[in-house]
């Protein structure tokens, strides 16, 4: 065979290698696509079971939650976000509201917070907890106990927003995990902050 001939099939081999990647990246994007498309209803109805349990876990007494769309509002601390707040009813009547807040831990914490329109927490609860096992994870452990002999999450509900959150001080921290009680705090701060400002706007009829 002469060089040229070398030359060409080896050109030949390449192109048909090529091809042959191409058909097999075609064929798995295909199949993440087809998988996709049957699993983010799957999961995005988990979500949504989800936070509509967490709803009625943190604010037991509504018999009904009414989304707030276009509620604006800006973080107190720069560092966490409102991912959605509802005004938490009975018969009809707003007894108080119930939020979703994300923000940093030791990672990063979802949780879902209630609190009446006297500025009572009614409660808490861990949607995503992603800290270290065994310290920042105890936060959303059902059977992690604090000082006060109470989950840690399970501690919030009762608490006067107005005295504020402070680990340590207003609620026990977790043993060893004092950024996640720290970035718990901020979250908690936030979030009846938010819900007082939605509150105020829903009385005045904004």
């Amino acid at each position: 065979m002469s060089a040229a001939e070398k030359k060409s099939d080896g050109i030949g081999s390449m192109i048909k290698l090529g091809l042959v990647l191409a058909a097999y990246a075609v064929a798995a994007c295909t199949v993440l696509a087809i998988v996709n498309n049957i699993t983010s209803p799957v999961i995005t109805a988990n979500n949504i079971r989800k936070a509509n349990e967490a709803m009625k876990a943190v604010f037991p007494s509504a018999d009904g939650f009414e989304s707030v769309e276009g509620f604006v509002w800006s973080s107190g601390s720069g560092t966490t976000k409102i991912d959605s707040i509802s005004l938490a009813k009975k018969d009809g009547n707003v007894l108080g509201a119930v939020t979703q807040v994300s923000g940093p831990t030791y990672d990063h914490s979802t949780i879902m917070v209630g609190m009446d329109a006297d500025g009572i927490v009614t409660g808490m609860r861990y949607l995503e907890n992603t800290d270290t096992p065994s310290f920042g994870m105890n936060g959303s452990s059902d059977t992690y106990t604090v000082g006060n002999g109470k989950t840690f999450y399970g501690q919030f509900a009762g608490m006067d927003s107005s005295k504020g959150f402070r680990a340590g001080e207003t609620f026990d921290a977790i043993s060893g995990a004092t950024i996640t009680s720290n970035g718990i705090a901020v979250m908690m701060e936030d979030a009846c902050s938010a819900m007082k400002d939605c509150l105020s706007q829903s009385r005045s009829g904004k």
